[in-house]
């Protein structure tokens, strides 16, 4: 028997099926940890995925809202990107608000690290609260149709307890920065 720490998988070959400036996706021929010979994909993700939660004063926070090309439906999130590997994750954070939103603040904490689909991805998420706003003008990319949404925090929190917020990195952030705030900790 295995440590539990330790890796029971065997790789026996493995090849690169797909490779863009994004993700590569690798096949894997292995020995699972019950002795058997199988298959495992793995999508290697190239850069960071930041997300930013910009909680003003008075605790309106502010969503992005945009047709999501992968789920085929619309979908509401805290302001995301990709953070280059190498580079400071709040510079890349700084970045993502200021294009989506316009939004620049004088406070970051992070407040979580998480690996967004762990069974098939290797890609980690850096997730931040933003505080002390200005208003600037947004730059969002040409491939971002976006439409902003100024709201109250706690509806935000209820839209993520109703499943009307599936974005797994905006749940996440909401429900650490509503545990932060009962706990008088942001």
């Amino acid at each position: 028997m295995h440590h539990p720490e330790e890796n029971p998988w065997k790789t026996t070959s493995e090849q690169v099926v797909y490779d863009n400036p994004w993700i590569k996706l690798t096949e894997y021929q292995v020995i699972n940890p019950s002795g058997n010979p199988g298959i495992y994909g793995k999508v290697h993700y190239k850069n960071l995925a930041i997300g930013v939660l910009p909680l003003d004063d008075h605790l309106n926070t502010y969503l992005v809202g945009q047709y999501r090309f992968v789920l085929g439906q619309y979908s509401w999130e805290m302001p995301e990107g990709g953070g280059i590997i190498g580079i400071d994750p709040i510079e890349s954070a700084k970045r993502e608000l200021l294009e989506e939103t316009g939004l620049k603040a004088e406070m970051w904490t992070e407040i979580q690290r998480l690996h967004l689909s762990n069974s098939v991805s290797d890609e980690l998420s850096i997730l931040f609260v933003a505080r002390g706003l200005q208003q600037f003008e947004a730059e969002p990319e040409d491939t971002e149709q976006l439409i902003i949404k100024k709201l109250p925090f706690e509806q935000v929190y209820q839209m993520v307890c109703k499943g009307e917020i599936t974005d797994a990195m905006t749940v996440a952030a909401v429900l650490k920065v509503k545990l932060l705030l009962l706990e008088n900790k942001l």
